[in-house]
């Protein structure tokens, strides 16, 4: 091989070295520019989900009137001697005819609530109060509950099951909310909450009343 095929091979391998390298070079640029513009459009897109998700799903923004107006206030006696925790679960339902899987809505709703009984001391009378052969006999109110309200901390619905052709009846929770509380009540009055409230009235009331020098008070019935 002669020194003119030499150099010829040279210059053909430093022009397709020179080629590569540019083509590398364009390609780089061409890659960067193109990010440079697929970037902003990627941001956008991004931004733009967000808030169709925020249409979507929207976040409640709860917002008290800063006016509060007292309505009525009372001044309580009442001696709480009993707290029953209940839990119910509470099938609501609306639509539940032949075409149940159209138009049908159905949920269960596991409640959890407080039960509170006791006394309304105000309610005792002096007649109610007197020293017969120096024992003091009382005759207490009747027991009476308080309270009966769910704890909305530990209930939630269970399960929900709405129709192809409906996205289920808004007021059918409310509703289940709102029996649930009357089936809690309920079911502490069945389980004898008025009795026990009443035992126990008179069980602190013996200790208080025998503490102000009446030992062995009567209770009378």
């Amino acid at each position: 091989m002669n020194k003119s095929t030499i150099l010829l091979l040279v210059v053909i391998v430093a022009i397709i070295g020179a080629a590569y390298y540019l083509v590398q070079s364009v390609q780089q640029s061409a890659n960067s520019t193109i990010n440079g513009v697929v970037a902003p459009f990627q941001q956008s897109n991004a931004a733009l989900q967000t808030q169709v998700a925020d249409l979507l799903h929207p976040t409640p923004t709860i917002i008290p009137d800063p006016i509060t107006i007292i309505q009525d206030v009372k001044s309580l006696a009442r001696l709480e001697t009993i707290q029953y925790t209940v839990e119910k679960v509470i099938t609501a339902e609306i639509g539940q005819g032949n075409f149940s899987f159209l138009f049908g809505d159905k949920l269960l709703f596991v409640a959890h609530g407080v039960v509170i009984a006791g006394i309304d001391m105000s309610k005792l009378q002096p007649e109610d109060m007197r020293m017969v052969n120096g024992v003091l006999n009382v005759r207490l109110p009747a027991a009476e509950v308080f309270i009966a309200t769910l704890d909305n901390d530990k209930s939630y619905v269970y399960n929900r099951e709405t129709g192809l052709l409906t996205h289920g009846d808004q007021s059918l929770e409310t509703n289940a909310r709102q029996a649930a509380e009357g089936e809690i009540q309920k079911a502490a009055l069945e389980d004898g909450i008025l009795n026990q409230a009443q035992i126990n009235a008179e069980t602190y009331l013996f200790k208080f009343f025998g503490a102000l020098g009446f030992p062995n008070p009567v209770f009378l019935k």
